[in-house]
Protein backbone atom coordinates (compact mmCIF):
# COMPACT_ATOMS: atom_id res chain seq x y z
CA UNK A 1 0.00 0.00 0.00
CA UNK A 2 2.57 2.57 1.37
CA UNK A 3 6.34 1.45 0.67
CA UNK A 4 9.24 3.05 2.32
CA UNK A 5 9.72 5.51 -0.26
CA UNK A 6 6.63 7.25 0.35
CA UNK A 7 6.55 6.88 3.61
CA UNK A 8 9.98 9.07 4.09
CA UNK A 9 8.79 11.23 1.57
CA UNK A 10 5.51 11.93 3.75
CA UNK A 11 7.79 11.95 6.73
CA UNK A 12 9.63 14.95 5.15
CA UNK A 13 7.24 16.66 3.62
CA UNK A 14 4.57 16.62 6.31
CA UNK A 15 6.25 15.72 9.87
CA UNK A 16 3.38 16.63 12.24
CA UNK A 17 1.64 13.36 10.95
CA UNK A 18 2.25 10.17 12.47
CA UNK A 19 2.93 7.27 9.93
CA UNK A 20 -0.02 5.21 11.11
CA UNK A 21 -2.25 7.91 10.07
CA UNK A 22 -1.79 7.68 6.93
CA UNK A 23 -2.59 3.65 6.45
CA UNK A 24 -5.81 4.81 8.91
CA UNK A 25 -6.94 7.11 6.55
CA UNK A 26 -7.12 4.73 3.26
CA UNK A 27 -8.57 1.98 5.81
CA UNK A 28 -11.10 4.49 6.47
CA UNK A 29 -11.55 5.26 2.83
CA UNK A 30 -11.77 1.91 1.99
CA UNK A 31 -14.38 0.89 5.07
CA UNK A 32 -16.80 4.26 3.27
CA UNK A 33 -16.34 2.52 -0.17
CA UNK A 34 -17.52 -1.12 1.41
CA UNK A 35 -20.25 0.58 2.49
CA UNK A 36 -21.50 2.25 -0.79
CA UNK A 37 -24.05 0.23 -3.18
CA UNK A 38 -21.86 0.55 -6.04
CA UNK A 39 -18.19 2.19 -5.71
CA UNK A 40 -17.92 6.02 -6.92
CA UNK A 41 -16.09 9.03 -5.74
CA UNK A 42 -17.04 9.70 -2.23
CA UNK A 43 -16.86 13.45 -0.36
CA UNK A 44 -14.26 15.31 1.86
CA UNK A 45 -17.27 14.97 4.46
CA UNK A 46 -17.64 11.73 3.76
CA UNK A 47 -14.40 10.68 4.66
CA UNK A 48 -14.08 12.87 7.24
CA UNK A 49 -17.17 11.26 9.12
CA UNK A 50 -15.92 7.81 7.94
CA UNK A 51 -12.26 8.44 9.73
CA UNK A 52 -14.49 9.16 12.94
CA UNK A 53 -16.92 6.41 12.43
CA UNK A 54 -13.78 3.99 12.05
CA UNK A 55 -12.03 5.76 14.43
CA UNK A 56 -14.82 4.82 17.09
CA UNK A 57 -15.56 1.43 16.16
CA UNK A 58 -11.58 0.23 16.37
CA UNK A 59 -10.26 2.59 19.42
CA UNK A 60 -13.81 3.10 21.31
CA UNK A 61 -12.97 5.49 24.41
CA UNK A 62 -9.51 6.13 23.05
CA UNK A 63 -10.52 7.39 19.54
CA UNK A 64 -9.90 10.90 20.18
CA UNK A 65 -6.45 10.61 21.84
CA UNK A 66 -5.06 8.04 19.22
CA UNK A 67 -6.33 10.58 16.23
CA UNK A 68 -4.66 13.51 17.93
CA UNK A 69 -1.57 10.95 18.94
CA UNK A 70 -1.13 10.61 14.91
CA UNK A 71 -1.82 14.52 14.17
CA UNK A 72 -5.60 14.75 13.78
CA UNK A 73 -6.86 17.59 15.88
CA UNK A 74 -10.13 18.37 13.69
CA UNK A 75 -11.72 17.19 10.92
CA UNK A 76 -9.55 19.73 8.60
CA UNK A 77 -6.39 17.54 9.10
CA UNK A 78 -8.31 14.83 7.36
CA UNK A 79 -8.59 16.70 4.78
CA UNK A 80 -4.53 17.97 5.08
CA UNK A 81 -3.21 14.25 5.41
CA UNK A 82 -5.85 13.21 2.21
CA UNK A 83 -4.05 15.93 0.24
CA UNK A 84 -0.98 14.58 1.67
CA UNK A 85 -1.68 11.34 -0.32
CA UNK A 86 -2.92 13.21 -3.02
CA UNK A 87 0.65 15.06 -3.49
CA UNK A 88 2.42 12.13 -3.13
CA UNK A 89 0.24 9.60 -5.96
CA UNK A 90 -1.46 7.83 -3.65
CA UNK A 91 -4.74 9.10 -3.88
CA UNK A 92 -6.66 11.04 -6.60
CA UNK A 93 -8.85 13.60 -6.70
CA UNK A 94 -11.53 15.63 -8.52
CA UNK A 95 -11.33 18.59 -9.76
CA UNK A 96 -13.83 20.17 -7.37
CA UNK A 97 -12.06 18.79 -4.77
CA UNK A 98 -10.54 20.88 -1.66
CA UNK A 99 -9.37 21.01 1.52
CA UNK A 100 -12.11 23.38 2.84
CA UNK A 101 -14.02 19.83 2.44
CA UNK A 102 -13.38 18.27 5.18
CA UNK A 103 -13.41 21.52 7.34
CA UNK A 104 -15.92 22.06 10.58
CA UNK A 105 -17.15 18.26 9.30
CA UNK A 106 -17.34 17.48 13.26
CA UNK A 107 -16.29 19.38 16.41
CA UNK A 108 -13.81 16.91 18.04
CA UNK A 109 -15.84 17.46 21.91
CA UNK A 110 -19.09 16.19 20.40
CA UNK A 111 -17.88 13.67 17.54
CA UNK A 112 -15.99 11.57 20.96
CA UNK A 113 -17.94 12.62 23.68
CA UNK A 114 -17.89 9.25 25.11
CA UNK A 115 -20.99 6.81 24.45
CA UNK A 116 -19.35 4.65 27.03
CA UNK A 117 -19.77 4.94 31.33
CA UNK A 118 -17.37 6.95 32.81
CA UNK A 119 -16.78 7.77 36.11
CA UNK A 120 -19.06 10.04 38.05
CA UNK A 121 -20.05 13.29 36.36
CA UNK A 122 -18.86 16.60 38.52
Amino acid sequence: MLDDAVLDRLREDHPRFHDMVYVFVLSALHHVLQGLPEPRHISGRELAEGVRDLALEKFGPMARTVLEHWGIHESGDVGDVVFALVDAGILIKQDGDTRADFENVFEFDDAFRSPYPRGRER
